[in-house]
C-alpha cells in the first residue's frame, strides 16, 4: 500500500511539473513580439535570405523582422546618398513578398542622429552634407583607435540645423514605402556627439531636451502616416547610476529623456553581457518594450525566461508594455549565414557565443 501511495505521489508531482513546464512553454511562444534584426543583404544575397525567412525564421514563428538599411537602398529622392552597391527595388518587393505570406511584421532601419560614421569612415549622410555635421572641428583620423583624444566613436548630425530633416524625411519615407511598413526604426544609439559647445545651434543646450527634441521630431513625422517609431533605449538609462556604463547606457545626461520622450515609441532595450532587467523600468515609464540579445546563448535564454516572468506577473495596466524579444545581429547579413549554416573556414561556426547560437537558443524557448 505504501508503495503504492509513493507511485501516485510521484506520478502526480511528475504530472504536475509537466503541466507547469508547458504552462512555460505557452507563456514564452506567445510573446507578442518574437523579433529577429539584421543587416539587409546585399543584391545577390536577396534570394538567399528570402530561403531563410522561409526556412528558419517562418518555422520558429519569428513574427518581427528589422532589416538594417542606411544607404543600401536606390534612393530614388536623393540618389547622392545611395551606396555603390545597393538594393533595387525590385529586391525590397521580394522581401516583402515572402514577409506577408508569412505574416512577419517588416520593418526598415536608417540610423538617425549618431552612427553617421564608424572608425575612420564617413557615411552618406555627412559626406554628401558635411553642414550637418555636429563637430565638424573633429577630423576623421588615417586610423581610427580607441579610446582618442577627441572622444571620437561614431559622428552624429546635428539635430538643430534648419536643413537635415528635409533631407533625411525624404530618405524614410521612400523606404517606409518601399518596405510598405507600417514602422520604422531609427536608431539612435550610442550618441556620443550631442550638444556640441563648439556647434552655433545646440552648444550649451540641455542634452536630454536635445535627445527628446529629436525623438519627438521623428516620432511627429511618422504620424502624418501612421507609422511607429522604434529606437534602441541606451541613451535613456543613466549609466552611472547603473553601473552600465557608457555604451549600454549613457554618460552625457541623455537619461533624462525618458521622462521628455512620446510613450508611443517603442524601446529595443539591449543588455549582451548581463540579463539587466531594464524592461522593468521602461515599462513602469509608460514604455513598450523589446528584451535584444546578441551572441551570449546563457544570457539570451534568461531574457526570454524574464520577459515571459514580467507579463506573466505585471498589472494588466504594464502587462502589454512587455512586448517580446528580438534576436540582434551586428555583422553583415551574408556573414550571419555563413556561421549559421556552419560554412566558416575560421571554424568560429562552432564557438558557443555567436549570434546563431544564441538565435537557436531563445527560440527553443
Amino acid at each position: 500500500m505504501k508503495l503504492s501511495l509513493r507511485v501516485v505521489c510521484m506520478a502526480m508531482l511528475v504530472c504536475i511539473q509537466t503541466i507547469h513546464v508547458h504552462a512555460q512553454q505557452k507563456q514564452i511562444t506567445t510573446l507578442p513580439v518574437r523579433g529577429f534584426c539584421i543587416a539587409a543583404p546585399v543584391p545577390s544575397g536577396v534570394d538567399t535570405f528570402v530561403k531563410f525567412i522561409k526556412e528558419e525564421l517562418a518555422t520558429r514563428q519569428v513574427n518581427t523582422l528589422i532589416l538594417r538599411v542606411d544607404y543600401n537602398y536606390q534612393f530614388e529622392q536623393h540618389p547622392e546618398l545611395r551606396d555603390s552597391i545597393a538594393l533595387s527595388k525590385a529586391d525590397i518587393k521580394k522581401l516583402v513578398r515572402v514577409c506577408k505570406e508569412y505574416n512577419i511584421r517588416l520593418t526598415p532601419q536608417i540610423n538617425l542622429l549618431g552612427h553617421q560614421s564608424w572608425a575612420g569612415t564617413t557615411h552618406n549622410l555627412l559626406r554628401a552634407y558635411p553642414q550637418f555635421d555636429e563637430t565638424p572641428h573633429v577630423k576623421m583620423p588615417a586610423k581610427y583607435v580607441w579610446p582618442n583624444a577627441d572622444g571620437l566613436y561614431c559622428k552624429s548630425y546635428c539635430p538643430l540645423h534648419p536643413d537635415v530633416h528635409g533631407i533625411v524625411f525624404s530618405l524614410v519615407d521612400e523606404i517606409c514605402d518601399a518596405f510598405e511598413s507600417n514602422a520604422f526604426h531609427a536608431g539612435m544609439d550610442e550618441v556620443f556627439y550631442l550638444g556640441d559647445d563648439k556647434c552655433p545651434r545646440c552648444g550649451g543646450r540641455d542634452k536630454a531636451e536635445l535627445f527628446a527634441g529629436e525623438v519627438r521630431t521623428i516620432r511627429d513625422h511618422l504620424r502624418q502616416k501612421n507609422r511607429e517609431l522604434w529606437i534602441w533605449g541606451d541613451r535613456l538609462l543613466d549609466g552611472k547610476t547603473t553601473g552600465m556604463g557608457m555604451w549600454e547606457a549613457s554618460f552625457n545626461n541623455t537619461h533624462r529623456a525618458i521622462d521628455m520622450v512620446p510613450k508611443d515609441i517603442v524601446i529595443c532595450d539591449w543588455h549582451y553581457e548581463r540579463a539587466d532587467k531594464t524592461a522593468v523600468y521602461f515599462a513602469m515609464k509608460g514604455l513598450r518594450v523589446i528584451t535584444c540579445p546578441w551572441r551570449n546563448p546563457q544570457v539570451g535564454a534568461i531574457q526570454v525566461a524574464d520577459m515571459a516572468t514580467f507579463r506573466k506577473d505585471a498589472t494588466p495596466e504594464l502587462k502589454e508594455n512587455y512586448l517580446g524579444i528580438m534576436q540582434t545581429v551586428w555583422s553583415d547579413a551574408e556573414s550571419f549565414l555563413t556561421g549559421f549554416y556552419g560554412k566558416k573556414k575560421d571554424g568560429k561556426s562552432n564557438e558557443e557565443n555567436t549570434p546563431w547560437n544564441c538565435f537557436r537558443v531563445i527560440y527553443s524557448k
